[in-house]
């Protein structure tokens, strides 16, 4: 954990010299002193993507952790940002910087704000300082790589061209289309290649800060220029959205935009007057939105835009009340634009320099770089002296790296055959139907691996001239090594396609015993269980993946010529024929182990690892109800669509609400229908459910592979089985309940039952994709348990996978293996022990 001391502030990062930032205080004026009590730590999440930690009192109001993060970023215009944050009912609100901090996020561990453009002013020219338009720049790089920021495809790329110029200097063919490449500034960036490669050859010889101006001058012409859309209705139920700006409130409907001003807020109505540009008339109008939360969180930001672009300084606070209070105390805080304008243009403080951060490097290369910073990590550990003696050939490193991961099996190995029945054996509780599967499918597998990793240490240590014996070329291979193992593995094909008959009766077996269950869940608390303990009984196939991976390489690496050429080529064809052969055991295993995983994070739903029934995909979805969007997480099986809400239970379990049988489903877009983006609606047998996913590839994946499992589930002609329990309470829909009854079971939740839940079940797919607002796919699941456990090398991963190594989340297709990075991190520590 980093020392508060040494936490490197914003402004190192960019290149300020050190100091004590710039002060957005009145000349004479010190900053507030900390009130005394207990200092928490909050995150907040910077427009640079990187997340810093400030320790404030718990006492302390809103606006002394604000003004941190300002001095942190040695930020003048300051009042333009703001701080944001997810309150409870998953509304993304302003932090208020009159309250206290913690008055506001009740779990401060598990919350991240972002720092954020609050207000957007109509002229860019307005802002005086360099350090704001940079970060105004970042802001409009975000908004318009998440399709907030719409415009035509001309102006899109117009936009790239200006962040790539910034962001790398000027064109170069081999370079920008590496850029565009591993990075994703817009939803349609790929059709778009051609255009913005042209825009930025034009920029050639223009400034970071020049480019920054020009991007700011294209997006403010934009008609969704700073616009956040609240959804509502008027009194005909007609569906538009509000949104405002500094001209006033703004109405969208289809292409009619309307220009009015604030008059009040009502219960969920949301009453104004509008004034017509090129008409004296006036007269108010009501529009519903679907909650009161709703109405005063955009009520709310209505009252600060109006109060920071046309008043000339800060409203003065009500006077308290004797007796009664009437309407909402709260008020705008902070100083108002014109407030801002004149400081910073009459302060006579020296204005900092800063340095951008650069991609001088891909991101291709940066992958590169830690992945070798990681190989020679592990290889410090094994040999001190690895630096002065270790080959030259590529072929080494291949050979190192069976060894390093050879070793991680063997481990893994044993958590099954060793440590797994002599925890259990103390109670004399495990059947002797699973334990004399477990010794006579893995034992032999076990001893066969131990006998070849003593002979690739072996090999090794000759490789490097660590031994006595002759270190002549001969020695310098591992092909014929990999080759006696296989044909050795080869004879052992019938135990491993038994693994999976291991796997069920373990399932069966914990079923009929409560107290075999429980044991088996205390044993995967402990450490040397860094996985679910069905995962160790894929070990073994997966491995043989591995080491196809691993002979594909040295076969690639070698020429025909060399010795060690024939032998590999060899074992790339048992090992690639064990693979085929076995591939229906790998993938029945792998579909049984991950529907009893998800059975560890439902709850209110039956057996689901019956025969024939397959997972699919998982993911968070929109559901529309009568009270709006609510996020749930959505399951498909072959058989049925089932949603759920996360529930706030020791074991952080999501509650199943619904199932949807794929029999006789159909799916047809909603996106005119409702005006939500991204919709889709699923009509089944006795209930319609609209649904709504977080961007245009997410609906596609979704919408593609209900189809497929509504066509597979009415070849087969086989009915649904009812997935949830027979309780009233369980079936309850979360519409009968409200989104009220979620809020509050999770405010009265305790604290101490989040903190003593496994890191297991904290950090599984389910919760990520959550988080994320994303999805994953079973065709997901058996590269990233491959990769992810043995470190291969990045060239030969999926592009997914490798880009898990960026520092920024956003370009990851997938969630799943952020949701694995301690298991990644575990394993690179098992495997060094």
């Amino acid at each position: 954990m980093v020392e508060p001391g040494d936490r490197e502030v914003a402004g190192q990062r960019l290149g300020i010299p050190e100091s004590l930032g710039v002060s957005t205080l009145e000349p004479g004026q010190r900053p507030p002193t900390t009130p005394p009590g207990r200092q928490v730590s909050i995150r907040v999440q910077l427009l640079d993507d990187v997340t810093e930690v400030f320790d404030i009192s718990q006492r302390a109001p809103a606006k002394a952790l604000f003004d941190l993060v300002c001095v942190h970023l040695n930020l003048a215009e300051r009042d333009y940002f703001g701080l944001q944050y997810q309150n409870p009912r998953r509304m993304m609100v302003w932090l208020d910087l009159l309250k206290p901090t913690l008055k506001q996020i009740r779990r401060p561990k598990n919350t991240i704000l972002r720092f954020v453009v609050k207000f957007f002013p109509p002229d860019h020219t307005q802002l005086l300082e360099e350090l704001t338009r940079y970060l105004f720049a970042l802001q409009i790089k975000h908004d318009l790589a998440c399709g907030r920021l719409t415009c035509n495809d001309t102006s899109a790329a117009l936009l790239v061209s200006h962040i790539v110029q910034s962001e790398i200097g000027d064109f170069d063919e081999v370079q920008s289309f590496q850029h565009l490449l591993h990075n994703k500034y817009m939803p349609n960036q790929d059709a778009l290649m051609d255009k913005i490669t042209e825009y930025h050859h034009k920029h050639v010889g223009q400034t970071p800060a020049e480019s920054d101006y020009q991007l700011l001058e294209i997006a403010r012409r934009l008609e969704m220029y700073g616009v956040r859309l609240h959804p509502a209705k008027d009194r005909e139920g007609t569906k538009l959205s509000l949104a405002v700006s500094h001209i006033g409130l703004l109405v969208f409907q289809v292409l009619y935009v309307l220009q009015m001003l604030i008059h009040q807020e009502r219960g969920s109505s949301f009453l104004i007057s509008y004034l017509f540009l090129q008409s004296a008339y006036q007269d108010t109008l009501e529009f519903v939105m679907a909650s009161r939360d709703c109405c005063k969180i955009f009520w709310k930001i209505c009252v600060e835009y109006h109060a920071f672009f046309r008043l000339f300084e800060e409203p003065k606070p009500k006077a308290k009340a004797v007796l009664f209070t009437r309407g909402s105390s709260f008020r705008f805080s902070g100083r108002t634009q014109k407030q801002v304008f004149d400081y910073v243009k009459d302060s006579e403080f020296q204005k900092v320099p800063f340095e951008r951060k650069t991609n001088s490097l891909t991101p291709f290369a940066l992958i590169r770089l830690t992945w070798c910073l990681r190989v020679l990590m592990l290889c410090w550990t094994f040999s001190p002296s690895f630096f002065q003696k270790c080959p030259t050939d590529k072929a080494y490193f291949i050979a190192k790296e069976l060894l390093t991961t050879e070793r991680t099996f063997q481990k893994d190995l044993a958590v099954i055959t060793v440590w797994f029945q002599a925890v259990l054996g103390k109670e004399d509780i495990l059947p002797d139907s699973v334990r004399t599967l477990i010794n006579t499918n893995y034992d032999p597998v076990y001893q066969l691996h131990q006998a070849f990793l003593k002979e690739v240490e072996q090999r090794l240590q000759q490789w490097e001239g660590r031994s006595n014996a002759h270190i002549k070329g001969d020695y310098q291979r591992v092909g014929d090594v990999m080759l006696k193992n296989i044909q050795g593995l080869k004879q052992l094909t019938s135990l491993l396609q038994r693994h999976g008959e291991v796997l069920v009766e373990l399932e069966r077996s914990c079923r009929a015993s409560q107290r075999l269950q429980e044991l088996c869940r205390e044993f995967e608390q402990q450490k040397v269980c860094y996985l679910s303990l069905n995962m160790f009984l894929l070990r073994p196939l997966h491995r043989l993946l591995h080491y196809k991976l691993i002979l594909e390489r040295l076969c690639k690496h070698y020429p025909p010529t060399h010795q060690d050429f024939r032998d590999s080529r060899a074992a790339l064809a048992d090992i690639s024929e064990m693979v085929l052969q076995l591939q229906g055991t790998m993938m029945k295993m792998e579909n049984i182990q991950k529907l009893l995983e998800l059975k560890k994070d439902l709850t209110g739903i039956q057996d689901l690892a019956i025969p024939g029934r397959e997972f699919i995909r998982l993911g968070c979805l929109s559901k529309l109800s009568g009270k709006g969007l609510q996020q749930r997480m959505f399951f498909l099986f072959s058989d049925s669509l089932v949603y759920t809400s996360r529930g706030m239970t020791a074991d952080n379990q999501f509650k199943v609400h619904g199932q949807l049988p794929l029999y006789g489903m159909t799916i047809r877009e909603s996106e005119d229908e409702w005006g939500v983006p991204h919709s889709f609606t699923l009509f089944g047998q006795r209930q319609s459910v609209v649904v709504a996913a977080s961007c245009v590839s997410e609906m596609v994946k979704w919408m593609e592979d209900i189809r497929m499992a509504v066509v597979l589930v009415e070849q087969s002609n086989r009915p649904s089985a009812d997935l949830l329990s027979t309780s009233r309470s369980d079936r309850k829909s979360p519409e009968e309940g409200g989104v009220e009854a979620e809020s509050e079971e999770e405010l009265s939740a305790s604290r101490s039952s989040l903190e003593r839940q496994s890191a297991q079940r904290g950090n599984t797919t389910v919760h990520v994709c959550w988080h994320r607002n994303t999805s994953v796919s079973m065709v997901d699941f058996i590269p990233s348990n491959l990769c992810l456990l043995y470190l291969p090398d990045p060239q030969y991963l999926p592009s997914n996978l490798c880009l898990l190594y960026l520092p920024d989340p956003q370009y990851c297709l997938t969630s799943l293996f952020l949701s694995n990075l301690s298991v990644f991190s575990t394993c690179l520590t098992h495997s060094t022990v």
